[in-house]
C-alpha cells in the first residue's frame, strides 16, 4: 500500500458523521453555496495536524490530495506542504511554489 493510500485509508477511518454534517452547513455546501460539492469526512484540524506529521508525500501525491473534492484530504495535504516548504532548500521551495495547485489557494492567502 502506497503511502498516499495509508493516509487516505487513516483519514477516512477518522471522520465522524456528525462532524461532517456540522462542517458541511458552516462552509455552505449545498447547491448554488460557495462550498458546492465540497466533501466532509468529519475530522477537527488538531487531529488533521497530528496525521499529516506522519507522512512525507511525494509533490506528486500532495497535488492529488489538494486536487480532490474531500476538504479533509486538502487541509491535510497543505499542512504536509507546509512543513515540506520549512525543511526544504530554495531550489526545492521553489518547485513548491509552482505547483499547479498552489496557485488557487494563494488567492486566500493575499
Amino acid at each position: 500500500m502506497t503511502e498516499l493510500n495509508k493516509l487516505k485509508k487513516e483519514l477516512n477511518g477518522l471522520g465522524s458523521k456528525k462532524q461532517a454534517e456540522i462542517l458541511s452547513r458552516f462552509f455552505k455546501t449545498g447547491k448554488g453555496q460557495y462550498g458546492e460539492g465540497d466533501i466532509f469526512l468529519g475530522i477537527k484540524v488538531p487531529v488533521q495536524r497530528e496525521v499529516a506529521k506522519k507522512y512525507d508525500l511525494s509533490l506528486s501525491d500532495i497535488q492529488k490530495l489538494i486536487s480532490s473534492k474531500i476538504h479533509d484530504y486538502r487541509m491535510v495535504a497543505l499542512f504536509i506542504l507546509i512543513a515540506k516548504y520549512k525543511e526544504s532548500n530554495k531550489v526545492e521551495r521553489k518547485k513548491i511554489f509552482k505547483l499547479n495547485c498552489i496557485s488557487k489557494f494563494l488567492v486566500f492567502i493575499i
